[in-house]
């Protein structure tokens, strides 16, 4: 018998009302139908998210890290009405298990700051939703496609993207405002990818996207991503550069140049006021150095 834990977040008007909690409701009948035991619970503080948590963590460690179980019989769903409710639960899933840098074990890979990060389904309470991460990894959509997930489904490895402002990403982040028309207004900032150079900061900049997935590929009918494949242990970032280009006899024109690299760190430096971002459908802004790293299969879902 699995012992299932089935967690919503009480945050914003999506994630309340009767309406959007009947997928949870039908998810719970059918995984008790099929033997498990499912306790319901709706956090609305990261204090009760990390209270749900703590049922996964391992056994003690001699160096006094809380690290997670691997008891397979226990299951976590995640019941989501936006791509950044499912973020606030991994980003406390990190910050629950990732050991400070002066306590590193010898346990944990040489390529890691957290280690394997217990797997979660994902709940969709927008079935209809054909954008959102689930939608994209192909993942289980109905309360009981999910619920057989949850029970025989396989688990499936995902990377994951830290930055040094303390959050995570798991699809992507939009950096660049727009005007009340929608159009991108431009930016300038120094973006790095490894060692490569997309931006020396003395050029504006349409747009920035970091990749992990595929949610931000396109911006204002623009390509930017070229694949977004969030189990490949890099991270894809691309600008867009609107270029003068001189016609004979015909004066000028501006083209918009996308310039993408690939590797396993990126950072971005506004060079002017601050600059605003979309990270996983949850807008911020920064007027300092931000870096996104790459956690290669860090975190994981329940497959069907």
């Amino acid at each position: 018998m699995f012992d299932v834990v089935l967690l919503s977040l009480a945050e914003g008007d999506s994630c309340s009302g009767r309406a959007p909690r009947t997928p949870m409701l039908a998810c719970a009948d059918a995984l008790r139908a099929a033997g498990a035991k499912v306790e319901t619970v709706v956090a609305s503080s990261d204090q009760e998210i990390d209270a749900v948590l703590a049922r996964f963590d391992g056994p003690a460690r001699p160096d006094g890290l809380t690290w997670p179980s691997l008891d397979e019989g226990k299951r976590l769903v995640v019941a989501t009405a936006t791509d950044g409710q499912l973020r606030a639960v991994v980003r406390r899933l990190v910050r629950r298990y990732a050991p400070p840098p002066s306590k590193r074990p010898a346990d944990l890979n040489t390529d890691r700051t957290v280690p394997d990060l217990p797997p979660l389904a994902i709940l969709p309470l927008d079935p209809g939703n054909s954008e959102d991460l689930a939608a994209q990894l192909g993942l289980p959509r109905t309360p009981a496609a999910v619920a057989e997930a949850v029970l025989n489904g396989t688990v499936r490895r995902l990377d994951l993207l830290r930055n040094d402002g303390g959050s995570i990403t798991l699809d992507g982040a939009l950096l660049g405002g727009a005007n009340d028309d929608g159009k991108a207004v431009p930016w300038r900032g120094r973006v790095e990818v490894d060692d490569a150079l997309l931006s020396d900061g003395e050029e504006p900049i349409l747009a920035c996207v970091v990749g992990n997935a595929a949610g931000y590929a396109e911006f204002d009918g623009l390509r930017l991503l070229a694949e977004g494949d969030p189990t490949d242990g890099r991270v894809e970032v691309a600008v867009a550069v609107p270029v003068v280009v001189k016609q004979r006899f015909k004066g000028t024109r501006v083209r918009v140049e996308v310039r993408r690299a690939r590797g396993r760190a990126v950072s971005v430096l506004p060079r002017e006021a601050e600059l605003q971002f979309l990270d996983d459908g949850v807008a911020g802004s920064t007027n300092r150095k931000r870096s996104w790293w790459t956690e290669q299969g860090a975190w994981a879902v329940y497959a069907g």
